[in-house]
């Protein structure tokens, strides 16, 4: 069997062509982003285009990407019960508990999601995208991190299906001896050699079986103790990503990639006209050889200075190329505009607040613009980080386990709504339907109230436990108002009939009497308290 270096540089073959693309497009656009594998120097000089459309461009669409994958302020997902299992397994009156109950395990997942670095790291690795095509993520215990192309080697079967990761990290040796118990040629730096060989190359061997996915790190071909993992097929920590799909390639294309002919052109104008308008703007003075100005005393005089000289003697030399440049002018702004239009930089984002419309525009946006590239990122990013999240949340008891089959995540992105707050806007747009075509009678009639206000404060992510009254409070309520009505008439009435000469004491006594115990008895009369007995 061979070793996991051995294995990562049969694997490499396969990726040179798309590793040399993606240091051309790096080197257009965003040159830190990718470093070349044989590179060592602690300091590395970069190269910056005479253009920054393409730097823009690249960041642009990242944002964009950013804000319709992961929202700051809007749930891209929501946790959907399985309608099937309603009135089998489960009875239909507990969707509104369930959906409350699911509305909680989104606010923590996004809570969890907030709190952690993942948004730096998918950043990145989104710019990665957009520029080299590829990107691997580990979703590990201590949290995200990504891996550039340079730094990884995959293999896919036919179907696209990932089938083998090899990574590739340098980590001090002292470090690693520190952390394993390894051989001494492995975790002690050599004095002999100055130091050079205080990094040593750290492979993880990734592999997907049918019992899922298994994986170990090695260094210097030895296996290191304790680096063994294993998750299950849909729960992987290890993500790798591909922004533009060719059929039969293991690895992406980028964004850039597909315009690389326009940045080509725009960087090859844009330093022609940068190093023209440095020549034209040059201005240089030329003296007469019979003259008898000095040009040393010219060159060395101040402003204001006196020097000896006749004035026709000295002459201005300029390129005057101004006007030639226009057609270069021309050419760059349409190509500004092409690419700007590739990237979605022409239309800014200018609110300060995020909202759940401004998301669904952006991701129709990108939709539109992309081709269904979004989609694919939904598909391939969105679902499997989320289902790894859930689970790295439930083994650490934030979240309680959700029953098998009950269940699913459903990924709301793209040119669908926005989580539960379209819920919400859905079930308002019922009641108002029902109530211009049915008439405001229909809802009363028709309408389970209890339901529907927790079916609302469910798409709203309210917990109306104990904010809600429940149909006893509601009934002991109306119980009682209906007393009060009553006896609030009966003393109206009385107030009326008291002013009548009937009930005149003088005249008729006996009515006073009988009106007189007919208001004890509408008053609840206390019970009698039972006299103390002597001690």
């Amino acid at each position: 069997m061979n070793s996991a270096r051995q294995r990562y540089s049969k694997l490499t073959s396969g990726r040179t062509a798309f590793l040399d693309v993606a240091l051309d497009c790096a080197k257009l656009t965003l040159p830190t982003l990718m470093l070349n594998e044989e590179q060592k120097a602690e300091y590395t000089k970069f190269k910056t285009p005479w253009q920054s459309v393409g730097a823009k461009g690249v960041v642009t669409l990242a944002s964009k990407l950013m804000l319709g994958l992961l929202p700051p302020s809007t749930s891209f997902f929501k946790l959907q019960l399985d309608d099937s299992k309603l009135g089998v397994e489960l009875p239909a009156e507990a969707k509104s508990d369930l959906d409350l109950s699911f509305a909680k395990m989104e606010r923590q997942i996004m809570e969890s999601i907030a709190a952690s670095t993942d948004r730096v790291q998918i950043f990145t690795a989104l710019k990665h995208l957009v520029v080299t095509g590829n990107a691997l993520l580990y979703m590990g215990k201590d949290g995200m991190k990504m891996y550039p192309l340079n730094r990884y080697v995959v293999e896919r079967d036919g179907n696209g299906q990932v089938t083998e990761i090899l990574t590739r990290e340098r980590v001090n040796r002292q470090i690693l001896g520190a952390q394993y118990k390894l051989p001494p040629k492995i975790g002690v730096v050599d004095e002999s050699t100055g130091g050079h060989d205080k990094d040593v190359d750290v492979y993880t061997c990734v592999r997907l079986t049918k019992k899922g996915w298994y994986w170990h790190q090695e260094a210097e071909d030895m296996p290191l103790p304790g680096t063994e993992g294993k998750a299950p097929l849909d729960k992987s920590p290890w993500l790798p990503l591909r922004f533009v799909t060719v059929d039969g390639e293991d690895y992406g294309r980028g964004r850039v990639e597909e315009f690389m002919g326009d940045l080509k052109s725009l960087e090859g104008l844009m330093q022609a006209v940068v190093e023209g308008s440095a020549a034209a703007a040059k201005v240089i003075f030329t003296v007469s050889p019979s003259s008898t100005t000095k040009p040393a005393a010219l060159a060395q005089a101040g402003n204001g200075a006196i020097i000896q000289g006749r004035p026709e003697d000295i002459g201005v030399v300029q390129v005057g190329k101004q006007a030639d440049m226009q057609t270069a002018f021309q050419l760059i702004n349409v190509l500004e505009k092409r690419l700007g239009e590739a990237f979605l930089v022409l239309q800014p984002r200018q609110s300060e607040r995020t909202t759940a419309q401004e998301v669904q525009m952006t991701q129709m946006e990108l939709e539109q613009q992309l081709g269904g590239l979004f989609s694919l990122l939904t598909t391939e990013f969105l679902r499997p980080y989320l289902r790894r999240k859930m689970h790295v949340l439930t083994q650490n008891k934030v979240i309680p386990p959700i029953p098998k089959g009950l269940a699913k995540p459903v990924i709301v992105a793209g040119i669908n709504a926005i989580g539960r707050g379209q819920d919400r806007e859905s079930l308002i747009q019922f009641f108002q339907t029902i109530a211009q075509t049915m008439g405001p009678e229909a809802l009363a009639q028709y309408m389970n109230p209890d339901e529907a206000i927790k079916r609302l404060a469910a798409a709203q992510g309210i917990e109306y436990l104990n904010l809600i009254k429940s149909v006893d409070d509601r009934k002991q309520e109306a119980a009682q108002q209906k007393q009060d009505m009553q006896q609030a008439a009966l003393l109206q009435q009385a107030g009326q009939f008291a002013n009548s000469p009937m009930m005149d004491p003088v005249k008729n006594p006996q009515a006073v009497e009988g009106m007189n115990a007919a208001m004890q008895t509408m008053v609840p009369q206390q019970e009698e308290q039972p006299a103390p007995v002597p001690a």
